[in-house]
């Protein structure tokens, strides 16, 4: 008798927990923020329109030498995962257009560049100190971020974390 009044109160405290544990396995990535960003060229990207792809933000400067140096890693990994779904915006922070303008005459970049008046990310991200990377997966959640640069194979493994494999490189001998 006592056995069945135990099993009474067990059986469903039981069902109760693994509800409980069904709920809180529920995703729980963090959405990326709603956007607006506008590029040099007049292209306009939202969330809406960059689900499907994975999306590398770069918040950068014309005055950080470390955007400079990493400048060409994002551009050759923007040409390498084009064609497989990545959309890279180089996101300048607190410059006017001539200012960037002039920059990318002497240093031309392949990443679509947006300003700060733009569009919201760069308050969005908190963005304060450069390079800051940040990636977007297809379903819109945010896959990783790095603040700093750290060179072209943690970029790399960055773009992976939203789903786009790392490419393997040739071995130099």
């Amino acid at each position: 008798m006592r056995t069945r009044n135990i099993l009474r109160w067990a059986l469903p405290c039981a069902f109760l927990l693994a509800a409980v544990s069904v709920f809180a396995a529920i995703d729980s990535r963090e959405a990326a923020p709603h956007f607006n960003a506008k590029t040099l060229d007049g292209e306009r990207f939202t969330n809406d329109s960059t689900k499907g792809k994975v999306v590398l933000l770069e918040f950068w400067a014309t005055w950080c030498e470390y955007c400079a140096t990493e400048a060409p890693f994002v551009d050759k990994i923007n040409r390498d995962f084009a064609s497989k779904g990545l959309l890279v915006l180089a996101v300048d922070v607190g410059e006017s257009k001539k200012t960037v303008k002039k920059y990318l005459d002497q240093h031309p970049r392949t990443t679509k560049i947006v300003l700060t008046e733009d569009t919201n990310l760069a308050a969005m991200y908190e963005a304060t100190v450069y390079p800051i990377y940040v990636v977007i997966d297809r379903d819109g959640y945010i896959a990783g971020t790095q603040r700093g640069a750290a060179g072209e194979d943690a970029l790399r493994d960055l773009v992976a974390s939203g789903g786009l494999e790392a490419e393997e490189k040739p071995e130099s001998n």
